[in-house]
């Protein structure tokens, strides 16, 4: 099976092609630096060119409001118009665990919108919805520093292992279109302070992390189950403390 994967050079995609490859599927990783560029379509025809299924881990290189969702709505318009010119038979993406009950999230609500371009497309698809990757407590302090204090929510997260995530991407890429969504979590539930302030304090980082259930969470508020996967969801093996183990 032929899988090309948009963003196959980032974080998800690289280990998306890696599993796929070792399970012998011809995986091709397409990004701007291997001269595929969704923004501007060069390309994207020839890469996407005898595809059986195209999986779509990109992301948006700014978290901007009105750059990101540019981002997704014309990064996917290219790649829906490709995939129904070149006969692909499943359109697999990556989106975002509770995107659509966070919508003062610009990032979000770009998820949601590129969400809607797939499901509209007339091709057979299936949407994998991902918590947090632990990969991603850093950045997350970063965004939410000031003057050295990272103030935060306690809003509940269930982080999840990028490897986990990739995993059931891959699984996704090679089965059935689900028209449907798949969501997957951690196994363990946080707040997101208290996440965040666990990663910071096992990577010897003294910056404070302050609880504060007004904070915003990249410009939206965070209830108890925001973030959250609902029932029947998949869950990662990937413990917490493992993973800052490894």
């Amino acid at each position: 099976m032929k899988v090309v994967v948009i963003g196959g050079t980032g974080l998800i995609g690289s280990n998306v092609v890696a599993r796929l490859g070792g399970h012998g599927h011809e995986a091709v990783a397409a990004a701007p630096s291997t001269g595929v560029d969704t923004i501007t379509g060069d390309g994207v025809e020839e890469a996407v060119a005898g595809a059986d299924v195209l999986v779509d881990v990109s992301n948006s290189p700014s978290f901007a409001d009105a750059d990101v969702l540019e981002f997704f709505r014309t990064s996917t318009t290219t790649l829906v118009e490709a995939a129904r010119s070149a006969g692909v038979g499943h359109y697999v993406a990556l989106s975002v665990v509770g995107a659509e009950r966070a919508p003062a999230s610009g990032y979000l609500r770009a998820k949601v919108a590129q969400e809607e371009l797939i499901r509209a497309s007339g091709l057979p698809w299936s949407l994998v919805r991902a918590t947090q990757f632990f990969e991603f407590a850093g950045g997350i302090a970063d965004s939410a520093t000031v003057a050295g204090v990272v103030t935060l929510p306690d809003g509940g997260v269930r982080p999840v292992a990028a490897a986990d995530v990739a995993a059931t991407v891959g699984r996704t890429a090679v089965g059935a279109p689900l028209g449907d969504v798949v969501e997957i979590g951690g196994p363990e539930v946080f707040g997101m302070d208290g996440w965040v302030r666990t990663v910071l304090a096992a990577r010897h980082d003294r910056r404070a992390v302050v609880t504060d259930p007004e904070a915003r969470y990249f410009g939206t508020r965070l209830e108890a189950k925001t973030l959250l996967p609902g029932p029947g969801s998949l869950v990662g093996t990937t413990r917490l403390a493992d993973w800052l183990a490894g």
